[in-house]
């Protein structure tokens, strides 16, 4: 019964319009598939507060990378292209995370395959510490680590695995984008937040009350329960139900 209406909210909310006011829809904006990697990457890092204001940031980081994200982090050099970062924050994203952001992405394109070689693992948390070990291999501010998750932290990394989530799973409806294939959907785990957190516990999927890494593991093994496959399709039914039900 929970199964069953679990996917018919799937059905209701795993659409199109879903895309237009999540930061989804700042990837889908562009074609290449390795500019919608890049920009996906901040697009979930930077994906929190007001949903309006963090959409505008996210428009405006496309404007200053002259929307060629790819192209922008590949080529950037400090001294010619300082002129990008001035002023650009978000909440407490500095310039100075973005800096180093586009130094250590600089480096894992030319010293390895990119963001999809930093993402390695057997399961999404495997993945995440993978890439925040190579991310964070140069020195770098203590300030920045805050802005990249990490699950031996206890951290519930939800924007991290939503970034998974888009990249990794291939929905018939056009939402993920499903770009990385050496990752499969039933590896990823739940984007999991306070809204959705506070439906998987009304509805018994979860029993932890602090949301976290621990809490993510114990709703991943139910979803799993429902679906073995795609576990994490039904992050669509409990973030409608969190935010557009009231529920």
């Amino acid at each position: 019964e929970l199964q069953s209406y679990l996917d018919r909210l799937v059905e209701r909310y795993e659409t199109p319009a879903f895309i237009d006011e999540d930061p989804i829809s700042i990837p889908h904006a562009f074609d290449d598939p390795a500019d919608q990697a890049v920009i996906g990457l901040y697009a979930a890092l930077l994906a929190w507060g007001r949903r309006d204001v963090m959409l505008r940031k996210l428009e405006e980081l496309c404007e200053r990378m002259d929307y060629a994200p790819d192209h922008f982090v590949r080529s950037f050099d400090l001294d010619r292209d300082a002129d990008a970062l001035d002023g650009f924050v978000h909440r407490t994203f500095q310039p100075a995370d973005f800096r180093y952001f586009l130094r250590s992405l600089q480096r894992l394109y030319r010293e390895g395959d990119g963001l999809r070689g930093a993402f390695q693992g057997q399961d999404a948390g495997a993945a995440i510490i993978h890439f925040r070990e190579a991310f964070f291999q140069p020195p770098h501010p203590l300030r920045t680590q805050k802005h990249v998750s990490d699950p031996r932290k206890n951290s519930a990394c939800k924007r991290l695995n939503m970034f998974l989530r888009w990249m990794v799973r291939q929905d018939r409806q056009g939402v993920d984008l499903g770009l990385w294939d050496h990752l499969q959907p039933h590896q990823l785990s739940l984007p999991l937040d306070v809204h959705s957190a506070r439906v998987a516990r009304r509805l018994g999927l979860l029993q932890r009350r602090t949301t976290d890494w621990k809490a993510v593991r114990e709703v991943d093994a139910a979803l799993r329960r429902l679906d073995s496959q795609d576990p994490v399709r039904y992050d669509f039914a409990l973030f409608g139900l969190g935010i557009f039900e009231a529920f």
